[in-house]
């Protein structure tokens, strides 16, 4: 399941865009496979050395999931432990979308939001509505005094998910101890008003769904991304839904091998100082040719297809690495010509317009000029150069 589900997801965002309406203009025109010969330098040795790279994809002992991509990206961007607990289930298919679950939420992989906020929080709370809500028909808080206590439970359960429809409440004014949500209509107070506006509120766990409700001798209340419990003399906390929505939608939870990952630390992500001096690119127009240096010291250089001259020039000047994608589906028109490329490798954008160095896997005819203004990289050296490069990395190109 992992390998065909990692294919779907291939994008993963290092660093946001401002602007990509122009993310495709650099591609060479498809077709242009023909091999001008050259031998692709890459270090004194002929070899591509590995620098370091912090791991793409982690092992969490504690449920026996692993954790990848985009998604390893926001948990760990968002105190993933505190926040959403660990991953309960890997990845898999959901309604046509990539999910996975972890103990306090479920992470929906969109790739085609127009934001760009490919990782997103299902709204589980939602998940936990009654199909049939009932309108109260009890005295009091919804029961009647000769009903059982599961109904009483029941009933209290249900109408807690009717909004506010009292005009006196909808505009009191909020207290230290009571507020009116009116995106949702409904109230959050005492210890779960508090637990909800010091976690960011909407941010977090998004608006209150319910009224608080009793259910067993316990208090309770559901948000659009989680739901919080109170007993008396203990603090509010999160409620693990996580194993409540995968044992209803029978998802898989089993443990699996370790095989190869590494054990998740933050440690694996502290990159080692660095003792080569400054990282940063040359690009030579008229050579079609780039080098790798670190300070003064040459670590890899390669033939290299830049934009054809007179048409679609690659921009001279000093630029700065400002975001990094493994992978992009490419398309649109440039210059009256079509293109439509899927999955092109370790981009890495260097100007606002644009511009990138990537992976090109549909020609070889690096030395010559070939694409509409990016600089086409062999893929085994676009692999490394991916791991070596930074966001803010120099780029110099000159003639």
């Amino acid at each position: 399941m992992r390998a065909c589900v990692s294919r779907v997801r291939r994008l993963r965002v290092v660093s946001a865009l401002g602007a990509l309406a122009m993310v495709a203009m650099l591609l060479a025109p498809l077709g242009a496979s023909a091999s001008s010969g050259r031998q692709n330098a890459i270090d004194s040795s002929g070899n591509v050395s590995a620098p370091w790279q912090a791991p793409r994809t982690v092992y969490i002992p504690e449920t026996g999931q692993s954790l990848d991509g985009v998604f390893l990206d926001f948990w760990r961007a968002n105190n993933g432990i505190a926040n959403y607990g660990y991953p309960i289930s890997p990845e898999i298919q959901e309604n046509g979308r990539i999910v996975q679950y972890f103990s306090y939420a479920r992470f929906e992989y969109w790739p085609e939001d127009p934001n760009g906020i490919v990782v997103q929080l299902g709204k589980i709370g939602q998940e936990l509505r009654p199909k049939t809500v009932l309108r109260a028909t009890f005295a009091g808080v919804g029961v009647s005094a000769g009903a059982s206590s599961v109904n009483r439970d029941m009933a209290e359960f249900s109408q807690a998910w009717l909004p506010i429809d009292d005009q006196d409440l909808t505009q009191k004014p909020s207290t230290a101890t009571w507020r009116f949500v009116p995106e949702t209509g409904h109230t959050v107070q005492n210890g779960f008003k508090n637990f909800w506006e010091a976690t960011g509120e909407a941010s977090y766990l998004g608006n209150p769904l319910t009224e608080e409700y009793k259910l067993n001798g316990r208090i309770y209340q559901i948000f659009e991304r989680g739901q919080l419990a109170w007993e008396t003399d203990k603090n509010p906390w999160m409620v693990p839904l996580g194993p409540v929505l995968t044992e209803k939608y029978a998802v898989p939870t089993a443990a699996s091998a370790q095989g190869d990952l590494p054990i998740y630390s933050e440690d694996l992500f502290i990159k080692p100082a660095a003792t080569g001096g400054e990282r940063w690119l040359e690009v030579s127009i008229n050579n079609q040719y780039l080098w790798a240096w670190e300070g003064d010291t040459l670590v890899l250089e390669t033939y290299v297809s830049t934009g054809r001259f007179g048409i679609f020039d690659t921009p001279l000047g000093t630029f700065y690495i400002n975001t990094k994608l493994e992978s992009q589906t490419m398309s649109g028109v440039l210059g009256g010509e079509s293109y439509n490329v899927p999955d092109v490798p370790w981009v890495m954008y260097f100007t606002d317009v644009g511009h990138a160095i990537h992976g090109t896997y549909w020609h070889n005819n690096f030395g010559t000029p070939m694409s509409h203004g990016c600089i086409n990289l062999p893929m085994d050296v676009a692999e490394w150069m991916y791991g070596w490069a930074s966001i803010g990395t120099r780029v110099v190109i000159h003639e």
